[in-house]
């Protein structure tokens, strides 16, 4: 027998799958029934067994490992910078919402950390995926004792993200620190000390918020993490995983990435058409001047490879100070981040990503019966884009989405029905409809919005956004619908320019609405411009998940 390795296998219920994977001898390592998938170690010859069956809907994918989204650089302000901190005076504080964080763990008995402006204890729960993994015993004794057991974080990304979500501190300037310090969390360990993980786990931590979602009134994942996409995203079990949880009524919010500022760099889970992704600012160690802010030069930019318009918004994510494990994995790497009082800096997608999920935390204290798509729909018209002294768009939709998360205009915002249009999350699980962007690239490379006479207009053959996915041929037949594009920021070459002194304006106007985060149904194949057939095969591949820091 050879060397066994980790797969993930999907079929059409877990028990397909188990059975399957045991009659070529392989062994099943855990169940994922959110994706009707176990996970597998088998050697070549059980892959290759496996891989030659006729199993109804069988998929095989590499289970390698993921990693945290942050980047490295003094201290901001960034309640402040994205108005939440006079909500928090008038009492809107996330009280009573709770955030499930997908991460390395937490420091919960940090005080910050440890009760919240109310004397009620922040963390609700804890649970370790990568122990629950490896020890026959643990989920039946940690469901025993409550989830109530200390996870440590032996890495330090998931107390820095905890703590911009919801630190009760309170900072130099008399402001709380976090985003929502009077709202909960949920800690969920799926990295390890390194900051890596795999999709088994972060699958399984999904599954299990879904299953606990009600016990602890889980109304958000935080998700600051991710990797390259390698298949579509209805075909990707984590990208699966997290339909899963929006289809179950949880607000899942996830870092774009930090391989930007080249277009079509968005990660997985981010690549998800229906969730919200996040960019990152900076406000370049000018604080509450933002007139100073600007898009991160490593914040990932959209389209996605299905066309869709990536990121729905941008966050704070420069040099972010938040608490930390002082003797963690990157306080010991990095000891020039580290601060005098258990704090430490880091700049990322992830920290962006965590500042808009301590915003959805305030919305649902407000309106705790907003839905997942509503709760998309008021964070990008209650944002703030980037202007120049023309008035119009210093950066592109596929760059900075709708613009800079502005709480008190999401949280006061009516907008409604004007995210995820033309997308039914029902019919993408369960395989019966997939869905395209309006993205598409023209012949000289330059990325831009269809209308909806051009997305009707498509049939079989030629390639959506340009070379880089076949399986679609539009068909433009109006060249002047390219006119209104220019105009709000839908056209774009690709190039980044780095510069200060744009408005992140609350009274600009879109033309067109947001009919740019629309979609509209996947009909026929599709090919990366790498050659690499989406359709053609049984087996996906993996990629690292990482802590996008």
């Amino acid at each position: 027998m050879g060397v066994r390795q980790d797969y993930i296998v999907q079929a059409e219920s877990v028990e397909v799958a188990r059975s399957a994977v045991a009659r070529v001898g392989g062994v099943v390592t855990g169940d994922l029934s959110i994706i009707r998938a176990v996970g597998a170690a088998l050697d070549d010859r059980e892959l290759e067994a496996l891989r030659a069956s006729d199993v109804p809907r069988l998929r095989i994918f590499e289970d390698s490992p993921v990693q945290a989204s942050s980047s490295h650089l003094p201290e901001t302000n960034y309640p402040s910078e994205v108005a939440a901190s006079n909500l928090h005076v008038g009492g809107v504080t996330g009280r009573g919402v709770t955030v499930a964080v997908l991460d390395s763990g937490v420091w919960s008995t940090l005080g910050p950390l440890q009760t919240t402006p109310y004397q009620t204890p922040h963390v609700l729960a804890q649970y370790d995926v990568i122990q629950a993994r490896q020890s026959a015993t643990y989920s039946q004794t940690a469901a025993q004792q409550n989830y109530s057991q200390s996870i440590n974080d032996l890495f330090g990304h998931g107390t820095h993200i905890s703590s911009i979500i919801a630190s009760s501190g309170v900072a130099t300037t008399g402001n709380y620190q976090g985003v929502a310090p009077g709202g909960n969390l949920v800690s969920v360990r799926v990295l390890d000390s390194t900051g890596a993980g795999r999709y088994f786990d972060v699958i399984a931590g999904i599954g299990w918020v879904i299953k606990e979602k009600s016990r602890y009134n889980i109304r958000v994942i935080n998700l600051s993490l991710g990797a390259p996409p390698q298949s579509p995203y209805w075909d990707d079990p984590l990208d699966q995983a997290v339909m899963a949880a929006w289809g179950a009524g949880i607000v899942v919010v996830a870092a774009a990435g930090n391989r930007g500022p080249q277009p079509m760099t968005i990660n997985a889970p981010g690549n998800v058409p229906y969730v919200i992704t996040v960019g990152a600012v900076t406000d370049a160690y000018h604080p509450m001047q933002p007139l100073q802010y600007q898009l991160a030069s490593f914040s990932s930019a959209g389209p996605t490879y299905e066309g869709f318009v990536k990121p729905e918004i941008v966050g704070m994510g420069g040099h972010i100070l938040a608490y930390a494990p002082n003797n963690g994995t990157l306080a010991s790497e990095f000891p020039q981040w580290v601060g005098p009082y258990d704090d430490f800096t880091m700049s990322g997608t992830s920290q962006a990503t965590a500042v808009v999920s301590g915003v959805v935390a305030l919305m649902l204290q407000v309106n705790p019966s907003l839905t997942p798509d509503q709760v998309k729909c008021r964070l990008m018209s209650g944002a703030h884009p980037a202007v120049n002294s023309k008035g119009t768009l210093a950066y592109t939709v596929f760059q900075q989405g709708a613009g800079l998360v502005n709480a008190h205009d999401a949280v006061y915002g009516t907008a409604t029905n004007c995210a995820n249009q033309g997308l039914n999350v029902a019919s993408d699980l369960a395989g019966t409809q997939h869905f395209g962007g309006r993205a598409n690239r023209d012949s000289n490379g330059n990325y831009y919005i269809m209308s909806d006479h051009q997305t009707t207009t498509c049939s079989s053959g030629g390639g959506l956004l340009g070379s880089l996915i076949g399986g679609l041929v539009c068909v433009v037949k109006d060249v002047l619908s390219i006119v209104p594009l220019l105009l709000d920021g839908l056209f774009w070459n690709g190039s980044y320019t780095s510069g200060s002194g744009y408005t992140w304006s609350s009274g600009y106007t879109w033309s067109s609405g947001y009919t740019w985060s629309n979609g509209y149904t996947w009909s026929s194949g599709y090919t990366w411009s790498s050659g690499y057939t989406w359709s053609s095969g049984q087996t996906g591949t993996g990629t690292d998940i990482t802590a996008q820091q």
